[in-house]
């Protein structure tokens, strides 16, 4: 007789990994408008809902509260950053400036290999949009960006921009599910590329700024329309 085939053993998530899990399901629910600004982040509903243990739970508060997209408070416990309106534009005239400078220092025509390289970075992102891994937009975009601005040739501006995107993230990653959003990101990436093609960096730093417009003015819609849960 034939032995049947053993099935490969299923491996256990180690700790980290069920860690690791944890986090990125509270940061995706945040981020992408599944938890309002504001709400209340209940350790309960949260075990519950990602079948966590309260101790995974607290580590990934903890983890976000750092990143800067959940709030802890004394007897209030934790809540889903809210930024008034004043705040986000403050946030966003720094992130400008930033994005702007680090535009107009990248050198053009800016060399094949840099093209080449948003080139790939872009068509990785339009196959996640039209598979709508929503994940997997946010990491591509972040990424096309992240390769764009380190051409300016100064890491610390590169770093400070992406500490401007990571403060940013809850207020313009929701924007990336929308679909006039997402189409109008696509359109704007396109044209970034061909303007490293030529030589007119005022074009190019001035559609770095515009393209962040969008998910400033959504977001100052949504905390308009929601009221700040007291």
């Amino acid at each position: 007789m034939t032995a049947e085939p053993t099935l490969p053993e299923l491996q256990t998530p180690s700790r980290e990994e069920e860690q690791a899990e944890v986090i990125r399901r509270l940061e995706e629910d945040i981020i992408f408008g599944r938890f309002a600004p504001g709400l209340r982040l209940v350790e309960d509903t949260l075990m519950q809902r990602y079948g966590a243990s309260r101790h995974f739970v607290r580590q990934a508060l903890f983890q976000l509260e750092r990143q800067g997209i959940v709030l802890r408070e004394k007897n209030v416990g934790a809540t889903v950053r809210f930024y008034s309106a004043e705040e986000v534009r403050q946030i966003y005239e720094v992130r400008e400036m930033l994005t702007r400078q680090a535009a107009l220092m990248i050198a053009l025509p800016a060399p094949d290999s840099l093209v080449e390289q948003l080139s790939e970075l872009q068509r990785h992102y339009c196959v996640k949009a039209d598979a709508q891994d929503m994940r997997g937009i946010h990491e591509t975009n972040d990424a096309f960006h992240l390769a764009l601005f380190s051409a300016c040739g100064n890491p610390y501006l590169v770093r400070s921009l992406q500490d401007y995107m990571n403060l940013t993230l809850p207020m313009r990653a929701k924007n990336l599910a929308d679909s006039e959003g997402l189409a109008l990101s696509r359109r704007q990436h396109e044209l970034m590329i061909e303007l490293l093609k030529g030589r007119d960096s005022w074009a190019l730093a001035q559609l770095c700024v515009d393209h962040m417009q969008y998910s400033k003015a959504d977001y100052l819609v949504r905390i308009s329309n929601d009221k700040k849960p007291q």
